[in-house]
Parts: C-alpha cells; sequence; structure tokens
C-alpha cells in the first residue's frame, strides 16, 4: 500500500508538485496518468526516496522508503531502463542487485525467465535494444518479489507481442493481492490495464477512483448520428437545445439526449437517418477533456504544405 499525502516539491521557482494526496492500494492496477511536465516522474521518485519533498510525508506499507530494511523484497521500481551500466551483463546486473539484498542466485535466473532474458543474459547490457533494457528492468522491478511494484512507461520501445505481455503480467501482479502502480502515456493500453485512475495536472491531483468513473464523470456517453442531410439535422437539434458537435469524420456528436429521442425528432421532420449510435467516451476522450487546462505546451494545426524534399 502507497500512501501519499500532502507532497510538495519545488525546483527553485518551478512547482513540480503541488499538496499531492492519493492511495495506491492492494489488488488492484493503478493508472498514473498527466500531461507531459505535470510530475508524474517527480512524484514517483520521491516514493522511491530519489527526491526529498519540501512538504508531505509518501509511505510504503507504513514506512518511508529509506527506512525499509531490504527494499528491493518490498518495493520493486522500474524509473528508468538504460540506468544501468552498460558493461555488465544482464545477470550480473541483477546479480549485483541481489546481493545487496540477500536474494539468491535462483531468484537471478527465474526473473531471467520470467522476462524472457535468459538466451542473453550474458550480453553486455549496452548493446540490448530499447525493448530488451525494458524486459531487464521489470526483471530488476521483481528480483526480491516484493508486494509495492511502481512502473514508469514500461512498455516503452516492447513490440505488439511484449506490449500484451506486460499487461497480462500487471494484471496476474495485482490478483496477487500485489500494489501497482503505472505511469503511461498510452491511452489505449492503459484502458486495458488500469483498474483504478490517479490524473494529476501542474502537480496537483486532478482525479482519483476507478476507470469506469473517471470515464463516467468526465466524459460520459453520447449519441452518433449520421445521415445525408446533416447540416439540416444539426439546425434541428440545436434548436430543441441538444448539445451537438461535428466530429470531422462526417457524424454528429450529441450529448444530454437519448438516441430514442433523437430518432423521434428528426424523422418528425422528414429527414433521412444512416446512423443513431449510443456511443462510450474512451479513456482518451475523458483525459483530454479534463486536462486540457493543465497542458504546458500546445501544438497548433498548419497549412504550410509538407515539402517532399525532391
Amino acid at each position: 500500500m502507497i500512501h501519499v499525502r500532502e507532497l510538495t516539491k519545488h525546483y527553485r521557482e518551478t512547482v513540480a508538485v503541488h499538496d499531492l494526496s492519493f492511495d495506491v492500494p492492494p489488488g488492484v492496477v493503478t493508472g498514473f496518468l498527466g500531461p507531459n511536465g505535470s510530475g508524474k516522474s517527480t512524484t514517483m521518485r520521491m516514493i522511491m526516496g530519489l527526491d526529498r519533498p519540501d512538504e508531505g510525508s509518501v509511505t510504503i506499507n507504513g514506512r518511508a522508503y529509506v527506512a525499509l530494511d531490504h527494499p528491493l523484497r518490498e518495493v520493486g521500481a522500474l524509473l528508468e531502463a538504460k540506468a544501468i551500466h552498460p558493461g555488465r551483463s544482464a545477470r550480473h546486473h541483477l546479480q549485483y542487485l541481489a546481493e545487496t539484498n540477500g536474494i539468491s542466485r535462483q531468484r537471478v535466473d527465474e526473473v531471467l525467465d520470467l522476462v524472457g532474458l535468459t538466451e542473453v543474459a550474458s550480453r553486455r547490457v549496452g548493446k540490448f535494444s530499447l525493448g530488451m533494457g525494458q524486459r531487464l528492468g521489470i526483471a530488476a522491478a521483481l528480483l526480491g518479489d516484493p508486494g509495492v511494484l511502481l512502473f514508469d512507461e514500461p512498455i516503452n520501445g516492447l513490440d505488439p507481442e511484449g506490449i500484451l505481455w506486460v499487461r497480462n503480467l500487471l494484471r496476474g501482479l495485482a490478483a496477487e493481492g500485489r500494489s501497482v502502480f503505472v505511469s503511461s502515456h498510452l491511452m489505449s493500453e492503459m484502458a486495458l490495464t488500469a483498474d483504478r485512475l490517479v490524473v494529476i495536472g501542474r502537480g496537483a491531483l486532478i482525479s482519483e477512483g476507478t476507470l469506469d468513473e473517471f470515464i463516467a464523470d468526465t466524459a460520459g456517453t453520447y449519441v452518433k448520428v449520421r445521415g445525408p442531410q446533416l447540416a439540416e439535422i444539426e439546425r434541428v437539434l440545436h434548436a430543441a437545445g441538444a448539445t451537438v458537435v461535428p466530429d470531422g469524420e462526417g457524424a454528429l456528436t450529441v450529448r444530454g439526449w437519448e438516441a430514442s429521442a433523437i430518432g423521434d425528432l428528426v424523422m418528425s421532420k422528414q429527414l433521412a437517418l444512416h446512423e443513431l449510435s449510443p456511443q462510450t467516451a474512451s479513456l482518451e476522450e475523458a483525459f483530454m477533456t479534463l486536462t486540457r487546462d493543465s497542458v504546458e505546451y500546445h501544438g497548433r494545426t498548419t497549412d504550410v504544405p509538407v515539402t517532399t524534399g525532391k
């Protein structure tokens, strides 16, 4: 169990984390979401005792990380997969870690096999691909068989098979009763992996709760409407007080009305319908809606043509 309470961290004039409180309970995967620069990595570093908070506290099973007698046996973390001496082999790297916490060499072999690196265990880490480095980082996190696990972008660099493997691994670890805390920018994958979400922006908490609650409270449901007289349909719905937005793909997004009521109204005006389908907002839609004001850097579209270089 991770308890974060009133956590605040400044870097000179920059407020990285502000008055942040949340829990990471056992038995579920808790996703950690936020735009770039929102304070996710800083928060994870403070949980692991790598950065000292200016205010507030973090405890893991009731104790600060620095107070743990054998930290690898209680907490495993993947924060920076490439933070390994490039001249060491994968096996030697894990053996060094194991010896510092009284972990057997048999366990080293077990985690190498678990992450699929047994055949390259004697290869120098500096020669590893990004995906192989991620697998080694996951092996290090699992080395002490801990009850609390933190992963920062664990699927970065992995192929589709590797992404599926990580998803099943994280859910399996949570099913064993462990606290699993995962940061990711890939919303589609987080929607398949996380049970709960902690969402922050500009260092402060925006939302905490289950995945379903987050989507329902933020973006909810809507009805997709498509037809050959789309402009007329939009005018009729607007006049009736519906919230209508073109989706840019030849359809309308209508909120606040049931599909049956929309159909009755449109048909009463003798307008044809080609599609009338209730939709549930995606995690990405909900996330973009909730964090729109917390994004530090916004890109914009442009009409400048793309050149081919010829």
